[in-house]
């Protein structure tokens, strides 16, 4: 599933118009409307975190449909990189 569709399924199983979830983002409607529907690439990170924060999701979830990794691990990324390749060598991933 992609970053749009999850966030919409999301949205729409709380009963959240697309008009006051980007009023709560503090984007236009006709922007949001564009992710849902995978016609822009997910959106810059705080734009992701607003989302998860209004949706009731973990921020790590969001941050993963969007491949990409959540801010604080990406001012991390050396021992990110470093604990996944210590993970995968020992069969955990």
């Amino acid at each position: 599933m992609s970053f749009g569709s999850v966030v919409r399924e999301r949205r729409t199983a709380l009963g959240i118009g697309l008009t006051d979830f980007a009023e709560r983002l503090g984007i236009s409607p006709a922007y949001w409307s564009r992710i849902e529907r995978d016609q822009e690439k997910p959106p810059r990170d705080e734009l992701i975190e607003r989302a998860a924060a209004i949706l009731g999701v973990r921020l790590d979830d969001l941050f993963v449909e969007a491949q990409r990794l959540p801010p604080d691990m990406q001012r991390d990324i050396g021992r990110v990189v470093l604990a996944y390749r210590r993970m995968r060598a020992a069969g955990k991933v």
